[in-house]
């Protein structure tokens, strides 16, 4: 792969002041990259050929990446990649590549830059790709999540010196070594300890949330099994993977200088053969992390606050800290810099700090309709819905086809049961976003919550269209089998988007027995009676309580000619969710 990030970034040294003197070592700051967090998810904007482009920095990526339908939002050229490249994680990707004629960012204009091309959106569906480590190993990298920077750095006859610049004499830090980095494993990885194991970690600022691999969680004596241990749900991948999480109880985690005592992590079947443990964006937010690759060390220090488990008060380090405490009166730059702290105090669920950030930073600059969305979108989180709905209104005003305000305003409404309000917010972004876009599934979800099945269909067509490679595909086949269905149209599509979920989706769990009871309902439009009973069978082993299955399989019955036994089985679907005959009825579908 050719590239040119490192050769065009680094002339930005040349001009570049120094953040710190020390005796011999000159430390120079290359760039800072404003950074956003969307949720867990750090986000930088670009430009790409002109055209505003947002991506997450995922210092877990060994090459930045663009999605194939951000390639075609963006018009850009897409070739094949070298034999046989492929990345693996959660889901496995086969990439092509692409080339940007001019790439911007912080304010840069880098010129012919390659990006790989696949896999799922990150970082919701204002990401059109990532950022990794062929661009941020360009030099020493500082990782500043919580005041909303990333800043690329050169250090020169610094071996000796301490890189956390920022640490006055008095205040402690931590450092740990890391392993030299190579064209084949150019992350950031290290040693740290889970219950007195040994283990290897990567830090991956693409990971929303720390996790633990299930080999090294059962070598520090933690199993799904083992009490207190709980159920975390699936996490998806840049391909089209996901994995089942769980969360539990350690007594201690080790990295560097610091230890956090009894914790709560997550553990699952992360999928990096290389890697133990991912160190993710939770960590990077209650942190400062500068990484010496010139030195092959990590220094940081600690911000206060939870570090794993962003919804408690727990699970802080064991020795004591200097903390950067979530309601720190620092006097900032300018409004810009008050929205980025704001939005990291919001991915810590801060929401306190995170609104007094966010209305400084709208008092200061009050014709941004950026500002006012993000504190409008964290008053709908801290369930103030009101003043949620004032905040996304003047977004709306300065900015019509905010997209990310248009989306909000409609959950909003859809939560309020404004069904009018959240549909003519809903249009507005369907006209408003590129085919291709990422919002386009949350177009379809949302229709579909309004029982707007034909326009959720238009808007399941377009994402699917230009998302085949993303993890979320067997759901977006499922629930456009589930509408075709519902409507008793396009039974043929219908039945081969079940079909395509099934197979892309595995063979047990609540997920399966959904697309089983979206087949089952095509098989019972279409009359066949037999296949459709069989579906539903299938289905009931795995959810034996499902009001829809068994009223589906009932009238299946009743049309077989099996009176008493389709009457059991309606009398059963009625005694769990009495509106289900009523349900069927509205879709056409009586007894």
């Amino acid at each position: 792969m050719r590239g040119s990030w490192a050769i065009q970034l680094a002339l930005l040294v040349f001009s570049a002041s120094p953040a710190r003197a020390f005796a011999d070592c000159k430390l120079a700051k290359m760039a800072e990259l404003p950074v956003t967090m969307s949720n867990l998810k750090p986000v930088i904007t670009a430009q790409i050929n002109g055209e505003e482009a947002r991506f997450v920095a995922d210092s877990g990526a060994f090459y930045s990446l663009i999605t194939q339908a951000g390639a075609a939002q963006y018009k850009l050229k897409v070739r094949a990649a070298p034999f046989d490249l492929s990345f693996s994680g959660i889901g496995n990707i086969e990439p092509s590549v692409a080339t940007v004629k001019v790439f911007t960012i912080a304010g840069v204009p880098l010129r012919n830059i390659e990006f790989l091309v696949g896999g799922s959106t990150v970082g919701g569906s204002e990401s059109v790709g990532v950022l990794g480590q062929n661009f941020f190993r360009i030099g020493d990298v500082e990782y500043d999540l919580a005041r909303g920077a990333i800043r690329l750095m050169r250090a020169k006859d610094c071996r000796r010196t301490v890189l956390a610049y920022w640490v006055k004499p008095s205040e402690p830090y931590s450092v740990m070594g890391i392993e030299p980095a190579a064209l084949q494993s150019p992350h950031t990885s290290g040693t740290a300890f889970i219950n007195g194991a040994r283990i290897r970690v990567i830090f991956d600022t693409g990971a929303g949330r720390s996790i633990l691999s299930s080999r090294a969680a059962e070598r520090a004596g933690v199993t799904p099994d083992t009490p207190g241990v709980t159920g975390a749900g699936y996490v998806l991948g840049l391909g089209r993977g996901s994995i089942k999480t769980y969360r539990g109880p350690f007594s201690s985690f080790k990295i560097g200088d610091e230890e956090i005592r009894n914790t709560q992590l997550r553990f699952g079947d992360i999928g990096v053969e290389d890697a133990d443990m991912l160190i993710g964006a939770d960590f990077f937010l209650s942190h400062r992390i500068y990484v010496a690759s010139s030195q092959r060390k990590l220094f940081f220090t600690y911000n206060g606050g939870p570090v794993f488990n962003l919804t408690a008060a727990a699970d802080a380090p064991a020795a004591d800290a200097p903390s950067m405490e979530s309601g720190s009166s620092d006097e900032l730059a300018d409004a810009a810099a008050y929205s980025r702290r704001g939005m990291a105090f919001a991915a810590r669920r801060d929401y306190p700090h995170a609104l007094a950030d966010l209305t400084r930073a709208c008092e200061l600059d009050p014709t941004v309709a950026d500002y006012f969305y993000q504190r409008g979108a964290v008053y709908r989180e801290d369930q103030q819905f009101d003043l949620a709905a004032a905040d996304l209104d003047r977004a709306l005003e300065l900015k019509p086809d905010h997209l990310s305000a248009l989306q909000t305003r409609a959950l909003l409404r859809l939560r309020l049961k404004d069904i009018a309000g959240a549909t003519a917010d809903l249009a507005s972004a369907d006209r408003a976003a590129p085919k291709e876009a990422d919002i386009r599934l949350f177009l379809a979800r949302s229709y579909q919550s309004a029982d707007l099945m034909a326009a959720s269909i238009a808007q399941y067509d377009l994402w699917i269209a230009a998302h085949r490679a993303d993890s979320r595909l067997p759901e977006a086949l499922s629930n456009r089998c589930w509408m075709r269905a519902l409507l008793g149209q396009d039974l043929d599509a219908a039945l081969n988007d079940c079909n395509a979920a099934l197979k892309l989706s595995g063979k047990s769990g609540a997920f399966t027995a959904r697309i089983l009871n979206s087949r089952g309902l095509v098989r019972l439009r279409r009359g066949e009676y037999d296949k459709s009973v069989a579906d539903y069978d299938d289905s009931m082993k795995l959810n034996p309580k499902d009001a829809w299955v068994l009223y589906g399989r009932g009238i299946d019955k009743l049309r077989q000619g099996k009176s008493a036994e389709g009457e059991a089985d309606m009398a059963a679907a009625t005694a769990l969710w009495p509106p289900i005959e009523d349900e069927f009825r509205s879709h056409g579908m009586a007894p």
